[in-house]
């Protein structure tokens, strides 16, 4: 099933991100929030603290991963998808830290760093609820576009538009990482929901060309609603045709990870594609 609604801006859709965590909470408090950085999500966190503040909610029993995190920085600096967490959500509600999980980026060896976090998300049951956002060139957590997706926990060499894009968060260019641990597209995908928004002109052309089974989600969304009627998108969306400002929620139930990617999960592949110390 996919249905499309409408947000209005950003605060909306910030606002509509929230409340599909919240009732995930409530009708979980256990749950498994897995949960992504970036300026797209501090909406949804800031509703969320208001929403705690307000009694609404309670995170004392939730587990969260988080999809990425830069190597060769520790969880202190400023810069830090770990500090950014903290900064923008964990500080502010009851959530216990230790149960709080982002990938080690200070781990010199890689490949134990990938496995050990794929043991956490397999520890803790997986994930209940997958937020994400989406890069300009499409890219998932920092899981670059490609015809063959990594299913396990790997390092990533950043692409260039990736690194462009990131540089505004750092004095300069040249002090952005060239490298992350990301989670694989497996364990994404394998969430019982995907809850992914994006927002903003830059955005729009994005998702417009945002491919589906090798189908255009634009041109060809009554086949898919057909051929996939099992998997539940939500989508909200601004006047991307005439490209003006996007706002877009889409929430998908996910069963079997070959739907998504026909063409597969290489678990031949290498779990990390940088190798040597940090």
């Amino acid at each position: 099933m996919i249905r499309f609604v409408r947000a209005r801006d950003y605060d909306d859709m910030s606002r509509k991100a929230a409340n599909i965590i919240a009732a995930q909470m409530i009708m979980k408090p256990d749950c498994v929030l897995g949960l992504a950085t970036g300026s797209t999500p501090i909406g949804a966190y800031s509703e969320l603290v208001e929403k705690y503040e307000r009694g609404a909610i309670d995170f004392s029993e939730v587990t969260t991963v988080n999809l990425d995190e830069y190597r060769g920085i520790s969880g202190d600096n400023d810069q830090s998808y770990r500090y950014f967490m903290n900064t923008n959500l964990f500080n502010h509600v009851n959530i216990n830290k230790e149960n709080t999980f982002v990938p080690n980026g200070l781990e010199p060896d890689s490949e134990k760093a990938c496995s050990e976090y794929d043991a956490v998300i397999e520890r803790v049951g997986g994930i209940d609820l997958q937020l994400l956002g989406i890069g300009l060139d499409g890219h998932i957590g920092f899981n670059e576009p490609d015809d063959v997706f990594v299913a396990g926990t790997h390092v990533v060499e950043l692409d260039e538009s990736t690194i462009e894009a990131n540089a505004r968060f750092f004095a300069s260019i040249d002090d952005v990482p060239r490298s992350a641990i990301t989670m694989g597209m497996g364990a994404i995908m394998q969430a019982k929901k995907v809850l992914l928004i994006a927002n903003g002109e830059k955005k729009a052309d994005i998702v417009k060309k945002a491919r589906f089974q090798g189908h255009d989600l634009e041109a060809e969304r009554e086949h898919i609603i057909k051929e996939l009627g099992d998997v539940a998108w939500y989508v909200a969306l601004g006047a991307t045709s005439v490209g003006v400002r996007l706002s877009t929620i889409l929430e998908m139930n996910v069963d079997k990870l070959q739907t998504r990617y026909p063409n597969g999960f290489d678990s031949e592949r290498s779990q990390h594609r940088a190798e040597g110390d940090i």
